[in-house]
């Protein structure tokens, strides 16, 4: 049985600075108005099953949340749906934050 992978932000900032990465904030548009991690798109946990499809299967993908509950979720419904090289960052933008990872100001709002 296929399952996601963790990533912790280290190895995640690793893997951004060498590999193409699909990053995907599954946050509330209020949490995503604070900033979000450079270069992710943001597609909102509840309708991630209406916009999975856009998503391209062979690509690596990366989601996360706040702490890593939702995101842990998204990355499950993913490698539900068939998508392959699905990771989820451990702990989230939380230890983005702790890391020392910057953030940016949201400009790709999600299309409905």
């Amino acid at each position: 049985m296929s399952t996601y992978q963790q990533i912790d932000p280290n190895e995640l900032a690793t893997m951004l600075a060498s590999n193409p990465v699909l990053l995907v904030d599954v946050r509330n548009d209020d949490e995503v108005a604070r900033g979000i991690i450079e270069g992710a798109i943001h597609i909102p946990l509840a309708l991630l099953p209406l916009q999975s499809d856009a998503l391209n299967k062979a690509e690596t993908i990366v989601f996360y949340c706040h702490s890593g509950v939702r995101s842990a979720h998204a990355a499950a419904f993913a490698v539900n749906k068939g998508y392959k090289n699905v990771y989820n960052l451990s702990g989230g933008v939380l230890s983005w934050a702790r890391a020392g990872f910057p953030f940016v100001t949201n400009n790709n709002k999600p299309k409905n």
